[in-house]
């Protein structure tokens, strides 16, 4: 294996941080589950636009190949590698913020964190076998929830077409094809092993196989934080009784790419702001002050063409599940604030203009 040859327009984190020396000092190293650095870096060779580049393939990932992800680590998150982190489920410890109470601007709201377990490599280091023991441990476990959690699983591989494109279009359901996600070896043996469980309202989703081994989501209409993350909360509970996650004292719980490592969550809400969407710049400079995301509707990767945006936390190592989702609410109530103002000097501008 030689170093690999960059553009000289590469702007990812793999590309800032795999030196020549670095490349040397790792280049023959294996961890126990046979993951090399060329695994490691893979995506991001072949995807130079990458934003990060580097995908682990098991929890030992980590540890073996730290000279080349706590860079990367400290770089997306600002986490040293001698920090620990902290988690904190608690919905009544979230912010007294009611979001758009209305109804005007908050279409959905979304809260989902990434899981895997922890006797098995993560999903770039699973060869098909394990990956169908996954879904077999998995299955079991979402068989027992109860209550308003209760559903049925759907195996990908045995879907109709038509009910997955209508799944896939509603962002209810992953999809084949991501090409970062494919260099990475993560949709190998495309659909075997994966598949997706609901509870009868679509509030409760959890996918199975697709970057991590469990994508558990809740979700519903309007802007009712609280009870999303409640939903979540509950879910965990049950599931953590049959199942054991893959957790670190220093990197919480261990994701397949390193941006999700922490809390592993991700709060957004698709919300309608016309009268940002004209001002990008004061758009930017909200979201960055509370260290938030902007997402095309369609999710990562998707560009906006329309007002309507998904705004999520950025942060998630370092900081709890509750801080997370907390900036996400401030954040999104200063947008609906701005959005009212631009919205108000908008139509006196017009009157004065009328009279």
């Amino acid at each position: 294996m030689n170093y690999p040859h960059f553009p000289a327009d590469c702007q990812s984190l793999l590309c800032q941080y795999l030196t020549p020396e670095i490349f040397d000092q790792l280049k023959d190293k294996e961890t126990p589950y046979g993951f090399t650095l060329a695994d490691v870096i893979r995506s991001g060779v072949e995807n130079p636009d990458s934003s990060i580049g580097v995908y682990a393939g098991d929890r030992e990932s980590y540890t073996l190949f730290a000279p080349l992800f706590d860079p990367i680590i400290q770089a997306y998150h600002g986490f040293l590698p001698r920090d620990q982190h902290r988690s904190h489920l608690e919905a009544t410890a979230l912010p007294d913020i009611t979001l758009d109470p209305e109804g005007e601007y908050v279409l959905s709201t979304r809260i989902r964190v990434g899981r895997n377990l922890a006797d098995f490599p993560l999903g770039a280091g699973l060869n098909r076998e394990q990956r169908e023991q996954v879904e077999r441990k998995i299955i079991t476990a979402l068989g027992a929830l109860e209550g308003d959690l209760a559903g049925a699983y759907y195996p990908l591989y045995d879907m109709d077409a038509s009910v997955q494109s209508a799944l896939i279009a509603d962002h209810f359901l992953f999809r084949e094809g991501d090409r970062f996600l494919e260099a990475a070896g993560l949709n190998r043996d495309w659909p075997q092993g994966r598949g997706i469980f609901h509870n009868h309202e679509k509030r409760f989703l959890v996918w199975v196989n697709e970057e991590d081994q469990l994508r558990i989501i809740s979700m519903q209409e309007g802007g009712n934080v609280q009870e999303v993350f409640d939903r979540l909360i509950r879910a965990l509970a049950q599931l953590e009784q049959l199942l054991s996650f893959a957790w670190s004292e220093h990197l919480g719980y261990i994701s397949s790419c390193p941006t999700n490592l922490g809390t592993a969550m991700r709060a957004s809400v698709h919300i309608r702001l016309p009268q940002l969407a004209q001002h990008p710049n004061r758009l930017e400079e909200i979201v960055n002050y509370y260290h938030l995301q902007v997402r095309g509707k369609d999710g990562e990767h998707s560009t906006t063409h329309d007002p309507i945006f998904d705004i999520s936390n950025r942060r998630r190592l370092g900081i709890t599940e509750v801080e997370a989702v907390g900036e996400m609410m401030r954040g999104v109530d200063a947008l609906i604030r701005e959005e009212r103002a631009l919205g108000s000097r908008l139509k006196k501008g017009f009157l004065s203009k009328k009279h």
